[in-house]
């Protein structure tokens, strides 16, 4: 009877040799091709560089960054319209993938084939997908204009032409993508135990009380977690200015990702496009600080302690 806890132990190491030895490829891997990018990017953002070789760094300080708060003409600009965009995608992919996730939870006639016609779309090259909603948003001989005009007799709209138009536009196309969190969204509906809602419909809980009193707080994790996925990702926005706009019309669709798209690949200012992106990453790094925080006042822990 001692020499189990022994071999135990003995077992217990080695399957955690085993763990550490099959984590070293994905250790490496975070370390060369995250961290240290994300430290030089870091540390470019204090030079003044044109790409040239090895040669022609200057060390600026923080004149990147003073010169991004307070002169540059586009910066702040970008950042208001990328948070506008972020606002609409995010709550409107939300909403959006919620509803086809329970709708495709129900029995319905090929129900497989209906999960893979909005899961499809996601799965699509995104320079496809927004050449093909440009045609869409045509306002001369796209589709949503023809049936506006023809159909309906109204005046033809400028999806993408039109300065207050653009954001909402290119947001729709965000929700029509969000194939990947229907697919997450389903896989919690399905783990919601079947006895919960049994026993609510018994005791005479209606369809809405069911789902708001049971399904919501068993869904709260999967909530939380889609929702930080499209926040990241929607922050970090910038096909649809290199597919479709351009930034335009104006500085309209100008996003943070495309402004530092402009000053490192076509302006050539490297250190100052860095200083650009590090921006970018402690805005997107306060977004999620904020959700973090404010998720424990929504989210359901299945298995707490309610006394603590």
């Amino acid at each position: 009877m001692a020499r189990r806890p022994k071999h135990r132990n003995a077992l217990l190491r080695s399957e955690t040799r085993t763990a550490y030895l099959c984590l070293i490829p994905s250790i490496v891997g975070l370390i060369f091709l995250t961290y240290i990018p994300l430290m030089e990017v870091f540390g470019l953002s204090f030079f003044s560089w044109k790409g040239n070789g090895f040669t022609g760094f200057k060390f600026v300080g923080l004149n990147n960054y003073v010169r991004l708060l307070t002169t540059d003409p586009y910066f702040k600009q970008s950042v208001l319209v990328t948070l506008y965009y972020t606002f609409m995608a995010v709550i409107g992919s939300m909403v959006y993938s919620l509803i086809i996730a329970l709708l495709l939870n129900r029995k319905i006639p090929a129900r497989g084939f209906w999960r893979a016609i909005f899961y499809l779309p996601y799965l699509l090259p995104a320079v496809a997908v927004y050449l093909g909603w440009n045609w869409l948003y045509n306002i001369n001989y796209g589709l949503f204009n023809f049936i506006i005009n023809r159909v309906f007799g109204l005046p033809r709209i400028g999806f993408i032409n039109d300065a207050k138009l653009v954001a909402p536009s290119l947001a729709l196309i965000s929700v029509w993508l969000s194939g990947n969190l229907i697919v997450i969204f389903l896989a919690g509906l399905q783990n919601v135990p079947r006895s919960y809602l049994e026993a609510a419909e018994v005791d005479g809980a209606n369809a809405w009380q069911r789902f708001w009193r049971i399904t919501m707080p068993i869904m709260s994790p999967i909530i939380f977690y889609n929702l930080l996925m499209a926040l990241i990702t929607n922050l970090q926005v910038i096909t649809p200015a290199l597919a479709l706009t351009k930034g335009g019309p104006g500085s309209s669709s100008r996003f943070v990702s495309y402004v530092m798209y402009q000053y490192a690949f076509e302006n050539r200012k490297f250190g100052y496009a860095a200083a650009v992106s590090v921006m970018l990453f402690i805005l997107i790094g306060i977004f999620t600080a904020i959700l973090f925080a404010t998720s424990k006042s929504w989210m359901f822990q299945q298995g707490g302690d309610e006394n603590e």
